[in-house]
């Protein structure tokens, strides 16, 4: 029964709930009280000849107790602070006291409640002197009284400490995951404004080249039609290609940074790894012309990323990476290294890293998974090839 008080007492976040687990406490409060203080009288003095009042009138002195009760939320000081007088009459109104007594640990600070408490106490020797001739010495009220009042007390500031703790992790766990949420927007644009840099020298070739035919053709009053047609031939390729790379920018161009890697130095990047001291097996089974630009720099960043994770989380320095694909069917990157065999955090990386493959992915218009299987990490992307 008193854990079931305490589970009613942790707040909860919604509206009917909460007034639904309120009745409830109510109602174990009151049943409590009742409980305690009918048990008590059965087994005390207060059914004696010489008893303060007779035990019919205190029963109902304390079921006329427990109506305060449904108060003792609200106004827990003020509610046992109107029932402890009681205490000095009668043995029933002992459990609603004891349970204002414990309503009132939950919500106020110890000096306080034991003040209150020997305030309980010493109702137990008013009530032991309007006895007429007492069957037990005063002692065993004040020790009995004492006892229980100590529980209650103890109890509700258990119940106060708890409440605070679960307060104070709820408030720790929002703040945590407002910081994550955070961190992955700030790693999202922080990949796209390097996609956007890298968008900028690349455009600014296709455009000097469109113009520089352009310019060619302008000149060139006199050119034979086979190279009217090469030089128009040009102009619209660069203009398709600077077209596609405008469609994969996102935010505002930065200033402009070196050429950016592609398709063709991803055997530079393994290599690259060997000679840091990682073991990496690279298959290239890509067939067709190579990769658009876009395409080419994408495959890049995410095996420079998945290789970088292999060699900070990895169990052991070496990872395997996979090429394939044409064009038409898309590419498929797979780059799988091992991971702890304890299951712990070796092997699972959970840095702003994934963050950005992501979102370098999603971009492109493709779909990527990684996660820990039978000792590996595996992380695999697609990504679309028009033809």
């Amino acid at each position: 029964m008193a854990a079931a008080l305490f589970a009613l007492l942790v707040p909860d976040p919604t509206g009917d709930r909460v007034t639904a687990r309120h009745r409830l406490a109510d109602t174990v409060a009151v049943t409590v009280a009742l409980g305690y203080g009918l048990t008590m009288l059965r087994i005390g003095d207060a059914t004696a000849p010489g008893a303060a009042i007779p035990w019919p009138v205190d029963v109902l002195v304390g079921v006329l107790c427990a109506v305060p009760l449904l108060l003792r939320r609200r106004r827990p000081v003020p509610v046992l602070l109107a029932l402890l007088p009681f205490g000095a009459i009668s043995v029933t109104a002992t459990g609603p006291i004891l349970v204002a007594l414990f309503t009132a640990a939950v919500r106020h600070r110890a000096r306080l409640l034991f003040t209150l408490g020997a305030a309980h106490v010493g109702t137990g020797v008013v009530y032991f002197l309007l006895q007429h001739d007492p069957p037990y010495p005063v002692w065993v009220d004040v020790v009995m009284r004492a006892v229980t009042g100590v529980a209650a007390i103890g109890w509700g500031q258990f119940v106060q400490a708890y409440r605070r703790l679960t307060e104070s992790l709820r408030a720790h766990a929002a703040r945590l995951q407002a910081e994550q949420h955070l961190r992955v927007d700030q790693a999202r644009l922080t990949e796209r404004a390097r996609i956007a840099r890298e968008m900028h020298d690349v455009l600014a070739h296709r455009m000097s080249l469109i113009s520089l035919h352009a310019g060619a053709l302008e000149v060139r009053t006199d050119a034979r039609p086979d190279e009217i047609a090469i030089a128009a031939g040009a102009i619209r390729s660069s203009a398709h290609e600077a077209l596609e790379e405008l469609r994969a920018v996102v935010g505002v161009a930065d200033r402009p940074e070196p050429p950016q890697p592609g398709f063709a130095d991803v055997p530079d990047l393994v290599a690259g790894a060997r000679a840091a001291g990682m073991r990496v097996d690279y298959a290239d089974e890509v067939t067709g012309d190579e990769p658009p630009t876009a395409l080419g720099r994408t495959v890049y960043r995410i095996t420079q990323e998945a290789l970088t994770n292999a060699r900070r989380h990895g169990s052991d320095a070496s990872a395997a990476v996979r090429l394939a694909g044409r064009p038409g069917d898309g590419l498929r990157l797979v780059v799988v290294n091992p991971s702890s065999p304890t299951g712990g955090r070796a092997g699972r990386p959970g840095g702003m890293g994934l963050v950005g493959i992501g979102e370098r992915v999603a971009l492109a218009g493709g779909r990527v998974s990684h996660g820990a299987e039978g000792g590996q990490y595996r992380l695999e992307a697609w990504l679309p090839w028009p033809t």
